[in-house]
């Protein structure tokens, strides 16, 4: 038994016979080193996201090169959906390949190009011709991450057995919390200096090639052959496959939760703001933000993934309610407390909360739709899944313009209110796993 063996047999408790649920025989050979090439992988891009976030680092940039503002608020709904909407096409391509890992190298190295060119236009273009240039290479960027998001959720499905996947995405949420922790700490020491485009360049090109360094890293992963369809690839088929969500009852309800869930996601930006109204824009106060969701990654990540392996909608539902009664809490506070909304421990407090609860969230409908199929089935039911949440994520996105007519707090609350039905639905969802 060598060392991988030894430390994979450790931190899932294996004692005897390994567990193999859900994978190929020949697949169990290869867990171990699977395990921990998967892991590195996903740590590394996570790390990257965090780097080149649209809601922070891409919005100063774009500031800072004076794009105008109509195309910052398009970097954020490009980013989340963009990803999302081609998905429903592009699985027909991916359900063509026996081996599906270099889909996900590939999608990865195009988005090490992306993110670099980004850091590249903010060096040598400013204004209109800066926001437009980053907007093209943000949907190259999306797209491409259409690719690994279809991919790599099939490719764990084939390599990982049931019962350790939750585990392994706590795990990376948990290494990568620890580099955002890092990474927020090195923020608030700059802070302290004077800084100009070329720094936050190098931040760019930095994350960028943490996605060249994950796609070496993922392409060492032993994958073997496995189901394949050739049922066509135009649009008409395509959407053909939105026919699941009338036949599939179980399929649909989770739909329905996945869509109310989206008040995690959602909520972050505004206790963002509600923070630069009440305590400025002081850029140590960003920092600490980042710190809060890192901390928040490292403790909860483990735990929501021990608990998702053994029921991934408890913890979909857990995650929610603590969503939705930070934010009522919240409310009340900055309207009924006047002397707390002003307390520098508030909002990275609130959220510290907010990241273990989005944390909960997201960790636990990855694991339900990996659990609830397996092969190409699985592979529609994240494309149909992927893309009509990126649908929704587009209408919803405009719901920033409300912060103008009622208040930030109030924002938060409608969110809240929607994540109270969010639970309640992953509660009457049946159990996977």
């Amino acid at each position: 038994m060598n060392h991988l063996e030894k430390l994979y047999n450790a931190i899932n408790n294996e004692n005897g016979r390994r567990i193999c649920k859900g994978i190929d025989e020949k697949a169990c050979n290869y867990v171990p080193k699977n395990y921990f090439l998967i892991l590195a992988s996903n740590v590394l891009t996570k790390l990257g996201d965090t780097l080149s976030n649209p809601k922070t680092v891409l919005t100063w940039v774009m500031s800072y090169v004076q794009a105008p503002v109509y195309l910052i608020s398009f970097i954020v709904p490009i980013r989340e959906s963009g990803s999302m909407l081609p998905q429903i096409i592009l699985s027909h391509y991916v359900r063509s390949k026996t081996i599906r890992k270099w889909l996900w190298v590939i999608g990865s190295v195009f988005q090490f190009l992306s993110i670099a060119a980004i850091g590249i236009i903010a060096i040598y273009f400013e204004g209109v011709t800066a926001g437009w240039l980053i907007i093209v290479f943000l949907i190259l960027f999306s797209l491409s991450r259409s690719f690994c998001s279809i991919s790599s959720k099939d490719v764990l499905g084939k390599t990982i057995p049931k019962t350790r996947r939750g585990k392994l995405k706590g795990y990376a949420g948990s290494l990568s919390g620890v580099l955002v922790l890092i990474a927020g700490l090195f923020l608030i020491y700059e802070s302290n200096h004077e800084q100009n485009i070329y720094f936050y360049s190098k931040i760019i090109f930095f994350a960028s090639s943490l996605w060249l360094i994950s796609a070496c890293i993922y392409a060492n992963i032993k994958e073997f052959p496995g189901e394949t369809s050739d049922s066509g690839s135009d649009l008409k088929e395509a959407l053909a496959k939105l026919t699941i969500l009338k036949t599939d009852k179980r399929f649909r309800d989770f739909i329905i939760s996945r869509s109310l869930l989206l008040c995690s996601a959602l909520a972050a930006p505004f206790y963002v703001l509600l923070a630069q109204t009440y305590l400025g824009n002081e850029s140590y106060l960003l920092g600490l933000l980042i710190i809060a969701n890192g901390v928040a990654s490292i403790i909860s990540s483990p735990i929501w993934g021990r608990m998702a392996d053994v029921s991934s909608k408890k913890v979909m539902m857990i995650g929610a309610m603590i969503t939705s009664t930070l934010g009522i809490i919240l409310f009340f506070l900055i309207n009924y407390a006047p002397a707390l909304r002003n307390q520098y421990w508030l909002y990275p407090l609130a959220f510290f909360i907010l990241g273990i609860a989005h944390s909960g969230v997201r960790l636990g409908r990855k694991t339900y739709v990996l659990d609830m199929a397996k092969g190409n089935t699985r592979t529609n039911y994240v494309a149909v899944s992927n893309t009509i949440i990126g649908f929704i994520l587009l209408i919803t996105g405009g719901i920033s313009a409300l912060a103008s007519i009622v208040s930030t707090e109030g924002v938060i609350l409608m969110l809240s209110i929607l994540g109270a039905f969010g639970a309640y639905k992953c509660s009457r969802l049946p159990e996977v796993e």
